[in-house]
């Protein structure tokens, strides 16, 4: 593995929109490295222990309810500056306010529906991908 690492999740709403393959390629094109990558159903369990860190805000029911209702692709990218760089590629969590040409601006249907998660650090970014995937599971 080359670079740092990120962490997406492709949510549910784009994957029923069978948006997975213009985001991959979004993705690839800007010039990130898929390291690991599966597609899968989260339950609201595992929904819950991904986002605890919310778990007292008042959208957490909602937040796992939404990303238990169907699959979602997870995927560990790598690059230089990985985090910073993915973030800047899926725009603004709000699409409305997403720049021209970024994932959540061509994708996203509103702010809990906005198409895809990015890490907000590199910290957060190891602990995101070591929930899903294990070192086996990387190339």
């Amino acid at each position: 593995m080359t670079g740092t690492l990120t962490f997406t999740m492709i949510k549910p709403d784009a994957v029923e929109a069978n948006n997975i393959g213009p985001i991959l390629a979004m993705i690839n094109k800007a010039g990130f490295k898929i390291v690991a990558m599966k597609y899968m159903r989260l339950t609201q369990e595992q929904a819950g222990q991904f986002y605890a860190v919310h778990k007292e805000r008042p959208f957490f029911g909602e937040l796992t309810e939404y990303m238990s209702s169907g699959p979602i692709v997870a995927v560990v990218l790598s690059k230089s500056n990985a985090v910073a760089d993915f973030r800047e590629l899926i725009g603004a969590t709000d699409p409305s306010k997403a720049a021209e040409g970024t994932i959540r601006k061509l994708f996203a249907k509103s702010i809990a529906a906005n198409a895809v998660h990015g890490s907000d650090s590199d910290k957060n970014a190891a602990a995101e991908a070591d929930f899903f995937f294990s070192q086996l599971e990387r190339f």
